[in-house]
């Protein structure tokens, strides 16, 4: 099978997106369930980090154990890439020794240079672009709770970041619509959100208008990571910006609450939202681990009937 590559969501067409979550329902069950699935057994996976994380470390190395395989947890410290070792010779070389390589860096071009000169499938665990694999696990996890995505309205209220950019790419692959609200200034590019077309989503001035009549309402910290230096000014420009209980009200009556985390509950998200019954954060962030590994089961295996 010709190497596959995850390094934006359009790099899977609908239906590959179908099967994975498809997969993915099936891992979770066995999980569950405690039944032993080791398809990976002696397959490495290398975890490459050059942005600190809590989840994608946690599910990208829980997820290869269960699946029979083994993770290995690489920083810029352990490693040449942190002494000035060229992107395409670290792909050579960490590529001959491993099965499939995950990272999570900064610039999208460093990974994409990676991924040209890998063996191995790449995933992209984090970029200051795109966050792929945290748009499957929140897609799944609607399909979990509402089923098909299709035609629904995601409204988006915050910052036009790399998991705003992901949803909107979302939206074009699987046919659903994204209402973005962001305070002037901060407003989707894109080019740099790697679109191809504007029919699935519409920009509002007004966070309240954006979540009107949404099946889901999400968002994210107001200063990603490698903006601190913003923060001060940004809590001043989105403050405005909060999803609150008045703001899911005029979402529909079943709309859910998700958010990547971490959250500071008083800034981008009250608490008595993230906290309540519309809020399904935590079947979201426990999906990271199920939709990797339907992921790397694919990208290594390709179709598992």
């Amino acid at each position: 099978m010709a190497i596959k590559h995850f390094l934006q969501f359009k790099d899977l067409n609908r239906q590959e997106l179908d099967h994975i979550f498809e997969r993915t329902r099936w891992i979770k069950q066995q999980f569950k369930a405690y039944q032993q699935y080791w398809p990976l057994s002696d397959r490495t996976l290398v975890m490459i980090f050059e942005k600190a994380s809590t989840r994608t470390r946690l599910s990208f190395e829980a997820g290869m154990q269960q699946l029979g395989g083994s993770a290995i947890y690489l920083n810029t410290r352990d490693s040449q890439l942190g002494r000035g070792e060229p992107v395409e010779d670290a792909a050579q070389v960490i590529s001959r020794m491993s099965d499939i390589v995950m990272i999570r860096t900064f610039e999208q071009e460093i990974i994409e240079r990676f991924a040209a000169n890998s063996r191995v499938p790449v995933i992209n665990g984090l970029t200051n672009e795109y966050h792929p694999c945290q748009i499957l696990a929140d897609i799944f996890t609607f399909i979990e709770h509402r089923g098909p995505i299709q035609g629904k309205t995601v409204a988006w209220i915050g910052d036009s970041n790399n998991v705003c950019n992901t949803w909107l790419q979302a939206a074009e692959v699987l046919d659903f619509n994204v209402h973005v609200s962001t305070p002037p200034g901060y407003e989707v590019e894109p080019e740099r959100a790697g679109l191809y077309g504007h029919e699935h989503y519409e920009e509002f001035t007004d966070p309240m208008e954006a979540a009107r009549g949404a099946d889901l309402v999400t968002t994210d910290v107001w200063t990603s990571m490698g903006f601190e230096a913003e923060n001060e000014e940004r809590m001043r420009d989105f403050a405005d910006w909060q999803v609150d209980a008045d703001m899911m009200r005029v979402a529909k009556l079943d709309a859910l609450f998700m958010h990547c985390l971490p959250a500071h509950r008083g800034e981008e998200v009250a608490a008595d939202v993230i906290d309540g019954p519309h809020s399904v954060v935590w079947d979201e962030a426990e999906n990271r681990l199920h939709v990797q590994k339907a992921l790397m089961e694919y990208l290594l295996l390709g179709k598992v009937a």
